[in-house]
């Protein structure tokens, strides 16, 4: 864009037009320059040009406030504080990646992919290899060109509106650099802090007497969610993009060359990001890669592989949180040697007992360690570690620190053999080892305060109920002072004003804080069912067990009569549970315990009753033909496998069950279907073939 005419008047001179034009061509003019500096380490004018141009926009802006613009210069120097973040809600979800930590892993990876895909070896696939910045995921909204919302990953399905604070990333173009942008681009990306950055910051804190952050990825959390966006704006936050979220036009084509388009728009894009064809050539990069990790400015963590063509994406579509056509292969465990002190047993929500190493801090791979898991008794016994002993420590995936092997040459002549309690050690419960299984568990249930504390701790996870403000600090705090005792209380509490009044005279709990949580926890009454499903705590009820549970009863009333009918020996609803696919016998009988517990199913109802649990969405609408369809397929598909069958199928809002009853609505049978389409025909139920089956899909 041409500089305007206008330029060489003084500001108190210009019109309003002129301004409004001034402002867009400032706009442009400088975040060319901030890419040309901070970006490419190119800069075309002086420092007191630069200045100059900042100045002049800052001056018309205090002339015609009314006309700043969102893609304003100013804007990333810092907004005023804000008293909470609002809720983003994303339409289509940020997924997490699943992790390989050996070559063999990733060689699965590839075969799962063709497996499903029904590509024979000797098919070309080629995939995208970019280094994995530790830092955290952000979406970064852009309508017709203009940054209109920056949010941070939260849960996934639902994060925080950071606008004010990402404005002031250098790295994130207020506008994209073209001259006909897309009605709508949300890219996403990693905000990291770099080594130097890092150490600067805490130089400063170190002077200012405050408390230093452990590590570049900390600092960078904690700074894009600060209240204040000055904050934000006085540390040096960068920002790599990594994939897209919701787009018109729809994203087509090589995910190599959408990043290189992302660069044409402004946005830095990796330069170690390759192309690779095949398993030898990723474990070679992941290979270079971790001998050049520490040569880097910022800390990466391990290789992303990704399919590289995005329709095959689109039909690998995702399992549970996480993209089928992308893995995160980790770098090798950094590892450090300490002593331990001694030998603790943690309680889990599920009664799970497991023994922690407490350590003499140490450090590992830039973070201070002092406890270890050491996973179960076994693992003890294998490895004969005792109180006492010099040990290796690593951080697997460079975040669980775990206990590794014993120096032997390093044992002391005192050092202690661990036995493992047969008592919990909070409630003193009996603690007992199932037959088959490698833990111990405490079987105080709902009456062992470490249960208790860790359940409503897992029912207000991110994952689970999302409730902001409560977690490992404030859940004890609250059951200890009698204010929280199940999960109803957490919702009951707000309108409660003698729990209230109690609240306020604990430590750390001032009315600003109060005030926070109430809305916190009525934001978070609007729950979809899976999530509700998740947070129960139920043995074996992952995220992924319960999405194929909320899909297959579709709202809680039908789940919840469905639990009362399994309690009671109903067959036909055990059966029922077993035609799910993906659902097993340790899963229903888990269900079946759990439900068959009084003082459970009041639990859950006292907390259904509290929250407005939302029904499973059909993914296309009601305009899907196959919405709340059970569908069972039986026989060989030979233009797709079965797996991507049921993918398409779930995509589409139907149910997939792994057997015929009278609850299935379609069979799609194909050569060599046996007892299934006999069933099938017995019951009297609708049955097509593979391309009656494409047909259906093609029209949805």
């Amino acid at each position: 864009m041409k500089r305007p005419a206008s330029f060489a008047k003084a500001v108190e001179a210009l019109s309003r037009e002129e301004a409004a034009a001034e402002l867009a061509w400032l706009a442009r003019e400088i975040a060319r320059h901030d890419r040309l500096y901070y970006q490419l380490a190119q800069p075309e004018i002086s420092d007191a040009e630069y200045d100059a141009l900042r100045a002049r926009n800052a001056a018309i802006e205090a002339r015609f406030p009314d006309l700043i613009r969102p893609d304003s210069p100013s804007l990333r120097i810092g907004a005023p504080p804000v008293e909470t973040f609002a809720k983003v809600r994303y339409a289509v979800p940020m997924l997490t990646l699943d992790n390989a930590y050996s070559e063999g892993e990733l060689a699965e990876f590839i075969s799962r992919i063709r497996r499903f895909l029904g590509m024979s070896a000797n098919e070309p696939l080629v995939f995208v290899a970019e280094p994995k910045i530790d830092g955290l995921s952000c979406s970064l909204r852009y309508e017709h060109g203009i940054l209109v919302r920056g949010a941070t990953r939260g849960d996934g399905f639902e994060g925080e509106d950071v606008t004010a604070n990402v404005r002031t990333i250098r790295d994130i173009p207020q506008r994209l650099l073209v001259d006909d942008p897309p009605p709508l681009l949300e890219v996403r990306g990693e905000v990291y802090m770099e080594r130097a950055d890092f150490e600067a910051l805490n130089a400063r804190r170190a002077h200012a007497g405050e408390p230093l952050f452990a590590n570049p990825r900390n600092a960078a959390a904690g700074s894009l969610r600060q209240l204040d966006s000055r904050i934000t704006a006085s540390r040096r936050l960068r920002f790599m993009p990594h994939g897209w979220g919701e787009a018109d036009p729809p994203i087509r084509g090589s995910y190599f060359a959408f990043l290189q388009r992302l660069g044409s728009l402004g946005f830095p894009v990796n330069p170690l990001v390759a192309r690779c064809s095949s398993l030898e050539e990723l474990v070679a990069y992941h290979h270079r890669l971790e001998e050049r990790r520490f040569e880097l400015p910022y800390d990466i963590d391990g290789v992303v592989d990704k399919v590289d063509s995005i329709e095959l994406q689109e039909r690998l579509g995702s399992v549970g949180r996480a993209p089928r056509w992308a893995i995160a292969h980790k770098f090798s465990p950094q590892r450090a040697i300490t002593r331990i002190r001694n030998i603790l047993v943690q309680v889990g929500r599920t009664g799970a007992m497991t023994p922690v190493a407490e350590l003499e801090p140490v450090t590992v791979g830039g973070v201070v360690v002092s406890r270890a898991t050491l996973h179960n008794e076994d693992y003890i016994k294998e490895r004969d570690i005792r109180i006492g002993d010099t040990v290796a420590v690593e951080r697997a995936g460079d975040v669980i620190p775990q206990v590794v092997a014993v120096v032997r040459e390093r044992r002391p002549p005192d050092a202690v053999p661990f036995r493992f309690p047969d008592r919990c050690p909070v409630c003193g419960a009996r603690a007992v080892r199932e037959p088959g299984e490698a833990i111990w568990r405490c079987t105080g249930g709902l009456v062992c305060p470490a249960q208790v504390e860790a359940r409503l701790e897992h029912l207000v996870s991110r994952a689970a109920l999302n409730v902001e403000g409560l977690g490992k600090k404030q859940i004890p705090q609250l059951h200890a002072a009698g204010l929280i005792r199940e999960p109803a209380d957490i919702f009951t509490l707000p309108r409660d004003r003698k729990r209230l009044a109690e609240l306020e005279k604990l430590e750390g709990w001032g009315e600003k804080k109060i005030a926070n949580l109430i809305r916190a926890i009525e934001a978070s009454r609007r729950v979809p069912l899976e999530r509700v499903l998740f947070a129960l705590g139920i043995r074996y009820i992952g995220e992924v067990t319960a999405k194929l549970l909320a899909r297959h009863y579709h709202s809680w009333p039908a789940f919840r009569a469905a639990m009362d009918r399994l309690a009671e020996g109903d067959i036909a609803t055990r059966e029922d549970l077993l035609a799910i696919d993906g659902i097993g016998p340790t899963v229903v009988e888990s269900l079946e315990e759990f439900f068959s517990e009084p003082h459970n199913r009041e639990a859950v109802d006292r907390l259904a009753a509290e929250l407005e649990i939302l029904p499973v969405e059909t993914p296309r609408g009601e305009a899907s033909p196959l919405a709340g369809k059970t569908i069972v397929f039986t026989g060989t598909l030979a233009r797709m496998t079965r797996a991507e069958a049921k993918a398409r199928a779930e995509a589409l809002g139907a149910k997939v069950a792994g057997s015929v009853s009278r609850a299935t609505d379609l069979v799609v049978a194909g050569p060599g279907a046996g007892s299934k389409l006999a069933k099938a025909r017995e019951l009297g139920i609708k049955i097509i073939d593979e391309e009656q089956w494409l047909a259906i899909l093609e029209r949805a």
